[in-house]
């Protein structure tokens, strides 16, 4: 379960905010678009949480990956974000 502490310091500045509960935290990142779901899995213990992302509204979520807290987990889609404005190479499928 995500504390009240660790939801306040959600920078709203820097993400929407869709949805912000106990278990959920769904954000679009204002700087690539990008969707966000962090679930709180509650194991192996507190906090820990599993990351979702899809590049538009309309795509699936995939994983991204997994993380300790919700802290963390911010601070990864914030390194994400950084990666695709400015080191990303654009891929070209044939």
């Amino acid at each position: 379960m995500f504390r009240a502490e660790a939801l306040a310091k959600v920078d709203r500045g820097y993400f929407n905010i869709i949805v912000l509960d106990a278990y959920d935290v769904s954000l679009q990142s204002k700087n690539t678009g990008h969707y966000w779901t962090i679930h709180n899995t509650e194991y192996p213990r507190e906090g820990t949480c599993v990351i979702y992302h899809k590049h538009r509204f309309c795509h699936p979520y995939h994983l991204h990956g997994r993380a300790p807290n919700l802290s963390r987990a911010l601070r990864s889609i914030r390194k994400h974000d950084e990666f695709q404005m400015n080191g990303r190479v654009p891929v070209y499928k044939h």
